[in-house]
């Protein structure tokens, strides 16, 4: 009490004050090509809007069931040319590795179980480097020339974040890490996404695509501006 006149409380003003967060969910798939071509971008819209969004990364689950099996029989295109228009599109490049080995192989099995399991190991007990170790997957395999089936790789990569390599490959056969895989695959579904890079954010109780495919960062940064609250 002032001068006769009540003044609510601090917290309450605080609260009245307080801005909506948005929240900004990216769909992507440690297989898809343009979602390695987006990694760039996508690091980019985290680290501008660190401090007043909240993001969360989810595994679509491109190549899963009938839909896996090896690059040379489930994704020609990718030989054919489709990864130079990715580097020509986005700035990338695939590595040595991958193009003049696994690529022309063409035994390499895609199959998005194995990378969607180690994402959701560290989603669990690194979540701030989930992002992080999405891109690092991608750089595994398109760059590295990893398998994605072979799971004794996992752990060395799980390293680069600090984290016990002989403990990450044993969790990588686990049925916990395995459900939660199929979990974000499911989520992907529930959520009507189709194609990888899609980036959707919660707004008010509203679902609100922000991309689809891949966009510069200007573009995807104008996007997400409108969203924001004034």
């Amino acid at each position: 009490m002032i001068g006769g006149v009540f003044i609510g409380s601090t917290n309450l003003n605080n609260n009245v004050m307080k801005k909506e967060k948005i929240k900004i969910t990216y769909f992507f798939d440690a297989l898809c090509g343009w979602c390695y071509g987006f990694s760039p971008i996508m690091k980019q819209i985290k680290s501008h809007y660190e401090d007043s969004v909240e993001f969360e990364i989810v595994s679509g689950g491109l190549k899963v069931a009938n839909d896996a099996g090896p690059i040379g029989v489930v994704a020609p295109y990718i030989k054919q040319g489709a990864y130079k228009v990715v580097e020509d599109k986005c700035g990338v490049k695939f590595g040595k590795a991958f193009c003049e080995g696994t690529l022309e192989e063409g035994t390499m099995v895609l199959n998005s179980v194995p990378p969607a399991i180690a994402l959701s190991i560290v989603k669990d007990e690194l979540p701030d480097k989930a992002f992080e170790f999405g891109e690092i997957l991608h750089k595994a395999i398109y760059v590295d020339g990893m398998h994605p089936e072979n799971i004794a790789w996992y752990g060395n990569y799980a390293e680069k974040i600090g984290m016990s390599a002989a403990s990450f490959t044993k969790k990588m056969t686990s049925k916990e890490y395995l459900e939660k895989a199929y979990l974000d695959f499911e989520k992907t579904e529930q959520n009507g996404i189709s194609g990888f890079p899609t980036l959707v954010a919660a707004k008010s109780g509203k679902n609100i695509i922000v991309s689809r495919g891949y966009e510069n960062f200007e573009s995807v940064r104008s996007r997400i501006q409108d969203l924001m609250p004034l």
